[in-house]
């Protein structure tokens, strides 16, 4: 059983950065696509960023193109997401997700693994 841990959330202004982080329990890391999600309060799940299993392919939600980028260290066993000019339409609970599929997957059906969120809040 795969343990994810996220952390890096918090409080901040309209076109602030944040980094989250999220550490996974079992190796090889390496054997799993991850994929970061969040949710907003009513709201369904929703993709935010994919990871493949060497890091070399990404893919983004067209809502953070340009503004966030999904990385890895597979020697530490930690997945990236980092989130620049942030706005309060971001404002949501972000969890990272990994999945044994072999390409990213969009949807949180995909993903075999959670971890708890994060919560990121951005004020106007």
């Amino acid at each position: 059983q795969v343990q994810l841990v996220e952390s890096g959330g918090g409080l901040v202004q309209a076109g602030g950065s944040l980094r989250l982080s999220c550490a996974a329990s079992e190796r090889p890391f390496s054997s799993y696509i991850m994929g970061w999600f969040r949710q907003a309060p009513g709201k369904e799940r929703a993709f935010v960023a994919g990871i493949s299993r060497s890091g070399a392919n990404t893919f983004y939600a067209d809502s953070v193109k340009g503004r966030f980028t999904i990385s890895r260290d597979n020697a530490k066993n930690t997945v990236y997401l980092q989130m620049n000019n942030l706005r309060p339409e971001d404002t949501a609970n972000y969890y990272c997700a990994g999945s044994s599929y072999v390409t990213v997957r969009t949807t949180p059906e995909s993903y075999d693994y959670w971890g708890q969120g994060t919560q990121v809040t951005v004020s106007s």
